[in-house]
C-alpha cells in the first residue's frame, strides 16, 4: 500500500506482532544433534574423578535447586529468576549470542520491566473476562515453529530448552501479546471514533504530497528526565553499538523501545518527514536505505532510528519492478591467489560482455566452465542495495559489473526481462480510517497500561 501511514488494524497488529516475535527466533541455526562425552574415569579416592570432588560432602546453607527465588511479585503474582533468565535468554539467541557481559545486567532489568507489565496485561485481560486459552496459545505456538524452523513444535521445544530458554517461556509471551490485543479491542476500540471528514482531510494531504518522498523507519525510543539523562543517554549508546555490532534492531526495539511501536519491532510504517519532530526529520533526511543513527536528543529522551527504505508518495517505485535474471558464476580453486583471481575475473568478464543476449547465455556458460542461475519473479528492492542501481540502468541482454570474492567465485547478473510496476491510487477509504483508529487505540493503550502500573502492588526481591 502506498501511503504516509501504517494502515493496520487492532488485529493486524497483534498479528506482527506475533510475527516480529517469529522474526526474534528466525536467526536461529540449525538444529545440531546432540553430542554426549563419556565420564571420565574416577581417581582413586576421588568420588567426581577429574572434577576432584570429596566423596562426602558437606552441603552449608539450604541451595535447593527447585526452590525458585522471586524476583518480583505483581499484585500476588510470582516472577521468578527463572522466568527472567530463559526470557533474556531469547533476546541473546536473537542477537546470535553477541551481547557484552556489561550490557546483559541492564539487559536483564528490561526483561523484568517487560514481564511486570505482561503480568498486568494478563491479570487485567483475566479480570475483564478477555483472557486467551491454552488452546489458542498453543496453536500459535506452533504456527511459529512451522514459519521459523519448518518442523513441528517438538523441535522448536528442544531448541529453546538448548539455548536456556523453555516453551513456557515464549507461550507465555504469546499469551501476553494476545490477551492485550483482545482487550484493547473490547476495552479501547469501540469507543474510538473517526470521522469521514477527518479520512478524506487525510487523502486530499495525500494527493497533494503527490510524489514527495516518504521513508520507512524503525525507531528506539527511550524516554527520560532532566535527572535521568545522562544514564539514558548512555544507554542509548551501548545499544546502538550492539546494534552496529549485528544486534537485531527489532528485537532491541521490542525490548527497550517505549513508544506504542515497540510491539511491531519499533517499525513506524511509512511516513513523511512533516511527521516527525525537526529532530528527527533533519537526519532522516539524510540516511540511506539500511543506515542507523543517533542517539538523538529529544524533549522527553532520547531516539535511534533505522531507515528501513524510502519511495515516493503515490507514485511508482522503480524498485518495484519484476525482473527476469540469470546469474553467470565461476568459482576459484581453493588456495587461489589474489592476483590471479584478479586476472581470472577480468578475463571472464571480457567474455561475458560479448553474449549476444540470454539466449547465448547457456552455451557461452558451457565454454567457460561457469555455471547459470536464472530467477524469473525476482524485485529489483529484493536485491542487494549495492546492485540495485546498476540493475536498474541496465536494457535486455546486458550484465552487471564482476561481482564477488575469491572464496565465493565472481559472477554477474545478466537482465533478460523487466516488468514495470503501476502507479497506484493510494490506499482506500476504509485503510486510511482503520490506520487512524489504530492509532488512537495505541494511545489510550499506553494511557491504560500506565494506569495499570500505578495501581499496580509491587514487591521487588
Amino acid at each position: 500500500m502506498k501511503t504516509g501511514f501504517r494502515l493496520l488494524s487492532v488485529s493486524a497488529r497483534a498479528a506482527l506482532a506475533l510475527g516480529a516475535l517469529a522474526v526474534a527466533i528466525a536467526p536461529i541455526a540449525p538444529l545440531a544433534s546432540a553430542q554426549t562425552l563419556p565420564d571420565p574415569a574416577p581417581e582413586d579416592g576421588l568420588a567426581g574423578g577429574a572434577l576432584n570432588l570429596p566423596a562426602n560432602p558437606t552441603i552449608f546453607g539450604k541451595a535447593d535447586p527447585h526452590v525458585r527465588r522471586a524476583t518480583a511479585i505483581v499484585n500476588g503474582e510470582i516472577i521468578t529468576g527463572t522466568d527472567v533468565d530463559q526470557r533474556l535468554a531469547l533476546i541473546v539467541s536473537a542477537n546470535g549470542g553477541k551481547v557484552a557481559p556489561e550490557e546483559m545486567d541492564r539487559l536483564r532489568l528490561q526483561v523484568l520491566r517487560n514481564l511486570i507489565d505482561e503480568t498486568l496485561q494478563i491479570q487485567e485481560a483475566k479480570a475483564a473476562n478477555s483472557d486467551v486459552d491454552e488452546e489458542e496459545v498453543t496453536q500459535t505456538f506452533n504456527r511459529v515453529a512451522q514459519q521459523n524452523f519448518g518442523q513441528n513444535p517438538a523441535a522448536l521445544e528442544k531448541y529453546l530448552t538448548s539455548i536456556g530458554s523453555s516453551s513456557g517461556s515464549l507461550k507465555r509471551q504469546i499469551k501476553g501479546e494476545l490477551a492485550w490485543q483482545r482487550l484493547l479491542r473490547r476495552n479501547v476500540q469501540p469507543f474510538i471514533n473517526i470521522s469521514d471528514g477527518e479520512v478524506r482531510e487525510v487523502m486530499a494531504r495525500m494527493s497533494a504530497a503527490k510524489g514527495t518522498e516518504e521513508y520507512r523507519i524503525g525507531e528506539i525510543y527511550l524516554s527520560a528526565t532532566q535527572e535521568t539523562k545522562p544514564q539514558v543517554l548512555a544507554n542509548a549508546q551501548k545499544i546502538l553499538e550492539q546494534l552496529k555490532g549485528g544486534g537485531s534492531f527489532v528485537a532491541y526495539a521490542r525490548q527497550y523501545s517505549q513508544s506504542s511501536s515497540a510491539s511491531v519491532g519499533g517499525d513506524l510504517g511509512w511516513i513523511r518527514l512533516a511527521q516527525l519532530p525537526p529532530e528527527l526529520a533533519t537526519p532522516a533526511a539524510q540516511m540511506a536505505p539500511g543506515q542507523l543513527v543517533g542517539p538523538i536528543e529529544l524533549a522527553g529522551g532520547y531516539s535511534l532510528l533505522y531507515l528501513i527504505d524510502k519511495r515516493q508518495v503515490l507514485t511508482a517505485d522503480p524498485r518495484d519492478a519484476i525482473l527476469s535474471l540469470k546469474q553467470i558464476s565461476i568459482a576459484f580453486p581453493k588456495g587461489t591467489a589474489e592476483k590471479d583471481a584478479a586476472g581470472k575475473a577480468s578475463e571472464f568478464a571480457k567474455v561475458v560482455k560479448d553474449i549476444k543476449g540470454c539466449g547465448a547465455a547457456d552455451t557461452a556458460a558451457v565454454a567457460l566452465g561457469a555455471t547459470v542461475v536464472a530467477n524469473d519473479q525476482i524485485r529489483v528492492r529484493d536485491l542487494p542495495t549495492a546492485l540495485q542501481d546498476t540493475i536498474l540502468k541496465l536494457s535486455v541482454g546486458e550484465t552487471t559489473p564482476p561481482f564477488g570474492s575469491i572464496e565465493d567465485g565472481v559472477r554477474v547478473l545478466m537482465l533478460c526481462g523487466r516488468d514495470d510496476p503501476k502507479v497506484e491510487s493510494g490506499p482506500s477509504f476504509d485503510a486510511i480510517q482503520s490506520q487512524m483508529e489504530d492509532e488512537r487505540v495505541n494511545k489510550r493503550a499506553q494511557t491504560y497500561l500506565r494506569d495499570l502500573r500505578r495501581d499496580a502492588v509491587i514487591e521487588y526481591n
